[in-house]
């Protein structure tokens, strides 16, 4: 495969070469110190190399191959497939497959059902026929499974539109869930803002029943292909299951019956609800899911795919898309591959890379962070988006994960900006101030009533929404978490906020919200691994000293997990299952975070430091990056696994040079 957008750097260019000379890493000179300093070095030119000349930095965002089957679905649904983007899906898709003819959700994970039903049908529409080995050992373990009727409700509705699966069979979901005051359960503000933007879309797709003839049969995905979809016995009473089987019997019932009136004007005001929240690169939310449904059902509702909204919306997909150029494999077939990327990071990739060429040692002048902090002053949010419903009378200010995402800033990103803002010495100092001030501002108002803070809203904690049958994909509700209220105290302790009362509660969550084992639940990377080594920085920074019981146990935690090799890995199967908690092999960003929690809390000079750096140095490709096939992020603990590619590089950068130039918070004597 030849080099993508994540791929070797090329010569080292004059402003990394500059960069390198400005790094003061002359001061240690023997042993793993000095092998830590030229390993620093070399990272740093391969991250400046990097550098978007607007100032940005983005890695590529991997997660499985439901995102590329989906689009050829899209695609098919559409009638705007055409040949060569198909063949470089497919390419993709297959490469992708297990030797057991399965797709995983994660790299060296188990099978998938839902994904490999959808990566099988992608490879159909593609032109590869049953009988091939690799198809026909695919059909043979989904059926195996339960076939498509144990697939998730998602992939059946994708299966639904070809007429692959009765839309009688799929649960009910009503458009006139938009007309919900807010206060009732199950309003639409009772999800977490990715399950909004996906479900209100639905809504008109399932109202709506389309299908568009399919082009094949299914039938060797069924167990019984004479009866695809057994009844189901119904649940007790005594338990939700029970109550939302007959709830969702009720609505079958009023969707034969709806008043036509009120059923059309639920779907109005639902258009309504997603063209107000298309960004303005089209997208809706940044993210690919809601802008895939949200087309289909414009669509449906008499949007041909010239009108401005839609042309809009099916650009934006396409910049999802990552092409390579794939080498020839044992078949001699090579060519270009497509990857869809679920989303785009070029926020949260940039803030990290600054804090880390910050870490080190690069002048706090130095153009490529200046050029990063304008970048990332112009991206700044500053008028209101769902999160006001929950906040009416909070002034914006905040940044989102994306390049267009103005109606879902994010408070994770918000509170890493503002830490990389006040790392870099810009020429107009008043405006990162204001920056920072409004930033800091909105992050304090969004903190939940338990004094800790989500990713997207505040008090989004209703668990119900959870129990519905339809919500089988993930988690559909915001709850805050130790990574992202770890991340927000140790901005405000920055900012000069650690004794403030607010700043104090969320300190006080995050000691009660300790496991056992002294290491910390993480929400948005894997697992504990990444959110002990969020909480550990937070803590300190906020004023408790090393010796604090709970950074003590936290560090007996990180070293008792230590892989022989030195380094840290902990594998997605932690969300699942109690006896892979801490456990996997050994990752560059996962040997970062624990790295960076140990130093945080003073233990530079111990054996489990040494060992970590160590494996840091040894593991470094010779262009100065890192090689990580693993995924380490998360956007559905367990269900949704993310493959960040720029987390290899940041993160060791940082861990590095907290090694070689000691922890900035331990510099300021917090």
């Amino acid at each position: 495969m030849t080099a993508t957008t994540d791929g070797s750097a090329g010569a080292v260019s004059p402003r990394a070469a500059a960069a390198s000379e400005s790094t003061d890493t002359t001061v240690l000179a023997t042993g793993p110190d000095r092998s830590a300093a030229r390993a620093l070095e070399r990272a740093v030119e391969h991250l400046l190399d990097r550098q978007d000349p607007e100032g940005w930095w983005k890695g590529d965002l991997e997660t499985n191959v439901t995102m590329d089957a989906e689009d050829l679905l899209l695609r098919q649904f559409l009638g705007i497939g055409d040949p060569a983007t198909t063949r470089a899906a497919a390419r993709h898709i297959r490469g992708a497959q297990r030797e057991d003819g399965t797709w995983a959700t994660f790299h060296g994970g188990p099978g998938e059902l839902s994904t490999t039903v959808e990566a099988y049908v992608a490879l159909r529409l593609a032109g590869d026929p049953p009988e091939a080995p690799h198809m026909a050992r695919a059909a043979a373990w989904i059926r195996a499974r339960g076939g498509i009727a144990a697939a998730r409700v998602f992939t059946r509705i994708w299966l639904a539109l070809f007429g692959w699966w009765r839309w009688e069979d799929l649960p009910e979901l009503p458009p006139e869930l938009i007309f919900l005051p807010k206060w009732v359960p199950l309003n639409i503000y009772d999800f977490g803002c990715w399950a909004r933007q996906t479900i209100v879309p639905l809504t008109i797709v399932s109202a709506e029943r389309p299908v568009r003839p399919a082009p094949f049969p299914l039938d060797e995905l069924h167990t019984d292909p004479r009866r695809p979809n057994p009844p189901r016995p119904l649940a007790p009473l005594t338990g939700w299951d029970g109550v939302f089987q007959r709830l969702d019997r009720a609505l079958r019932a009023y969707h034969r019956f709806a008043p036509r009136r009120l059923r059309r004007a639920a779907m109005n005001v639902a258009a309504r609800w997603i063209i107000e929240r298309q960004e303005n690169d089209g997208c809706w939310g940044g993210i690919q899911p809601p802008a895939v449904y949200s087309v289909i059902a414009l669509h449906l509702l008499g949007y041909d795919l010239e009108h401005p909204v839609m042309r809009a919306g099916l650009e934006s997909l396409d910049r999802f898309a990552v092409w390579r150029e794939e080498a020839p494999g044992p078949d001699g077939e090579g060519g270009p591959s497509r990857m869809i990327e679920a989303c785009q990071s070029p926020v949260w990739d940039t803030c990290l890379a600054t804090v880390a060429l910050a870490d080190a040692g690069l002048p706090a002048d130095h153009p490529a962070l200046v050029k990063a902090v304008d970048w990332m002053l112009d991206e700044e949010i500053t008028k209101a988006g769902d999160w006001a419903v929950r906040r009416p009378g909070l002034p914006p200010g905040g940044w989102a994960f994306e390049f267009h995402n103005d109606n879902y800033p994010d408070i994770d990103d918000t509170a890493e900006v503002l830490l990389a803002l006040r790392r870099v010495k810009h020429p107009d100092p008043a405006r990162v101030d204001a920056a920072v001030a409004r930033g800091a501002r909105w992050t304090l108002g969004m903190q939940s009533a338990n004094g800790a803070w989500a990713a997207f809203d505040a008090d989004n904690t209703r668990t119900l929404p959870n129990k519905l049958p339809f919500c089988d994909f993930g988690e559909v509700i915001d709850p805050p978490s130790a990574d992202v209220t770890a991340h927000v105290v140790e901005m405000l302790a920055h900012e000069g906020l650690a004794g403030d009362p607010r700043t104090r509660r969320g300190v006080d969550w995050l000691l009660a919200a300790q496991e056992r084992n002294g290491a910390w639940f993480g929400r948005w990377g894997v697992n504990y691994v990444y959110g002990t080594g969020a909480v550990v920085p937070a803590l300190t920074a906020a004023g408790l000293p090393p010796s604090h019981p709970a950074i003590r146990r936290a560090v007996g935690w990180l070293v008792s997990v230590q892989n022989k090799d030195g380094g840290w890995g902990e594998d997605l199967r932690s969300y699942d299952q109690v006896s892979w908690i801490g456990r996997g092999v050994s990752t560059a960003s996962q040997t970062a975070w624990a790295l960076i929690a140990l130093l945080a809390a003073g233990e530079r000079e111990t054996e489990a430091v040494r060992r970590g750096v160590a494996h840091l140095v040894g593991t470094q490709r010779e262009d100065g990056s890192w090689d990580e096939p693993y995924f380490t992020g998360t956007g559905f603990p367990w269900d949704f696994s993310i493959n960040y590619h720029l987390y290899r590089q940041v993160f060791p950068i940082t861990a590095l040079g907290r090694y070689v130039h000691g922890d900035p918070s331990l510099r300021k004597g917090r």
